[in-house]
């Protein structure tokens, strides 16, 4: 793999879904190229993987972002997990490097109070992703599917601000880095 800085590689970050999954594509921090909302039907972990592969194939990206779910408090079902190992593995088997993170970090780099605000901080970013945002949840309505693309533009924003391995843990830098960049 070159040396090329992750800042300027290009990113596949997926986020599974109980139909699909959502995806965001970034070329550098700067540059969004695709992003949506994939529907399977069927054996869902075998079509999800189907349709990573023909965005993988599409769009080549060196970086493919994936939650963490073995991470303490993932509440994941067990097969969206199964999904998330699977897709590592095949990214992996392409020649992706493969990165995972946490929910539990998209909350705190964020700090947020709630997903829809996570959400339009990152429309505020990204204009092309606005007309995507869901409308204001109700405590009584599912989570729209169109959120999976904002967690995992999430998960690549974090990635992005990842610079060098000892500020990984520096939660506290990244979240002034992005409240700073995103304000509410």
């Amino acid at each position: 793999m070159s040396s090329v800085p992750a800042t300027e590689k290009r990113v596949l970050s997926i986020d599974p879904t109980h139909r699909g999954f959502g995806y965001v594509i970034f070329e550098g921090r700067e540059r969004l190229i695709d992003w949506g909302v994939r529907h399977v039907r069927g054996q869902k972990n075998k079509a999800s993987i189907a349709a990573a592969g023909e965005l993988i194939g599409r769009y080549r990206p060196q970086i493919m972002v994936l939650e963490d779910v073995a991470a303490r408090d993932c509440r994941r079902s067990r097969r969206v997990r199964e999904l998330v190992e699977a897709l590592d593995r095949y990214g992996r088997e392409r020649g992706l490097t493969v990165r995972k993170i946490a929910q539990a970090r998209v909350k705190r780099t964020f700090a947020v109070s709630n997903k829809a605000r996570m959400a339009r901080a990152i429309a505020a970013r990204f204009p092309e992703l606005a007309r995507c945002l869901p409308p204001e949840r109700k405590p009584w309505m599912s989570e729209d599917l169109r959120m999976a693309m904002f967690d995992a533009a999430a998960m690549a924003l974090i990635l992005f601000r990842i610079k060098t391995p000892s500020q990984a843990g520096n939660e506290a830098e990244i979240s002034r880095d992005f409240s700073a960049a995103f304000p509410q």
